[in-house]
């Protein structure tokens, strides 16, 4: 990604020298164009977080490879993943919302995690929608985080540089530890084995009441990946403080939910599932509503975790859960149109089999 260098007012990108005012005025044109869309069915805001810089300065957290439903494909080809459809008698109701059907998991569910200035997203969307299944699987007996600090860090070389989905699942399947968020922070605190050591930052969106740091300023600069974790952290509880035994893992095979029925009989089943989808250029100034993309350039592949679905106004939607912190968006989440796989989002579906068997301390 091309580095920008502010000073004086003045953003310099490349070999182009723009004030930060004029960058200003041509995103406060994009977000005024967008919500003068007629029928448009979201609402846009100009970003505080992106005050002074050009479209596009949301590329850094995109970390999800290019070539990811491809690759799923090919997994599927050779057997190292499995498709599954929803039965053919299914039926899905018009809204669901894993939180209120599994209050016992609602913390977990609902816990909005922040991927710092990383490009571990692909970790993050698998870590938490694992958690909510392995919660959803104990009937609320493990409301577990699993760490994304050793997911991202140990599941793959890159870490921060980005990753695939199949890269989280397999990582899991074979025993990721617990961790929360960044300094014990969240609606289940913390205690656990190795939380997210990356400091919180404020992402793409309106300020509001935000309190973190933005990208690339001073309390949140650019991260390189941090070695992978092998042992617990210092203030880790005595149930969370082995390493090597604090570890959940899933029996079974890492399953694609390739359409909007399979992914809706999932998660019905099982609990939230994690997808990726392409990040088009005017997400960056999503504030609420059901996002329909409507510019053309793709900035790269986000991965995310889908908990739920509903209608608003006639227009069919899933819920999202993000992880740039619950200050984002719909206090953590986006809605986006259902049915249509807008940027992709029903096509790469992916999380553990209905009939995966879910191990760690306390089962």
């Amino acid at each position: 990604m091309m580095k920008l260098f502010v000073a004086s007012g003045l953003v310099l990108s490349g070999h182009a020298l723009m004030s930060a005012s004029d960058h200003d005025a041509v995103r406060q044109a994009e977000v005024d164009a967008i919500n003068a869309i007629k029928g448009i069915t979201w609402h846009a805001e100009i970003a505080e977080r992106f005050r002074g810089q050009p479209s596009g300065a949301s590329k850094s957290l995109l970390g999800v490879k290019e070539g990811q439903l491809e690759r799923i494909k090919a997994a599927i080809a050779k057997g190292d993943i499995v498709r599954e459809d929803a039965p053919s008698d299914f039926v899905a109701p018009d809204s669901f919302d894993s939180e209120t059907n599994w209050p016992k998991c609602a913390k977990v569910i609902n816990d909005i995690r922040d991927q710092s200035n990383c490009g571990c997203c692909w970790a993050f969307g698998g870590a938490s929608a694992a958690s909510d299944r392995l919660c959803i699987a104990t009937d609320g007996k493990l409301a577990v985080p699993i760490s994304a600090e050793d997911v991202c860090f140990g599941g793959s070389f890159d870490g921060c540089g980005g990753g695939f989905l199949e890269d989280t699942w397999s990582y899991i399947q074979s025993g990721a530890v617990s961790g929360g968020q960044q300094d014990n922070t969240g609606p289940l605190g913390g205690g656990f084995c190795s939380k997210f050591s990356l400091p919180h930052c404020h992402h793409h969106g309106p300020q509001g009441k935000d309190p973190y740091p933005a990208e690339g300023a001073p309390g949140c600069p650019s991260e390189d990946s941090p070695s992978a974790p092998k042992k617990c952290d210092s203030d880790a509880s005595s149930g969370h403080s082995d390493f090597a035994k604090d570890k959940y893992s899933f029996s079974g095979k890492i399953t694609s939910y390739p359409n909007e029925k399979a992914i809706q009989s999932a998660i019905m089943t099982s609990g939230p599932i994690e997808t990726a989808f392409s990040v088009y250029k005017d997400f960056e100034n999503y504030a609420g509503g059901v996002y329909k993309p409507t510019s053309k350039e793709i900035l790269g592949g986000h991965a995310v975790r889908i908990v739920g679905w509903g209608v608003d106004s006639g227009t069919k939607y899933w819920k999202v859960a993000n992880s740039w912190n619950p200050y984002w968006g719909e206090e953590g989440y986006f809605r986006i149109v259902r049915g249509q796989d807008a940027c992709g989002i029903e096509s790469q579906g992916l999380a553990s089999s209905a009939d995966a068997k879910w191990s760690g301390p306390g089962l």
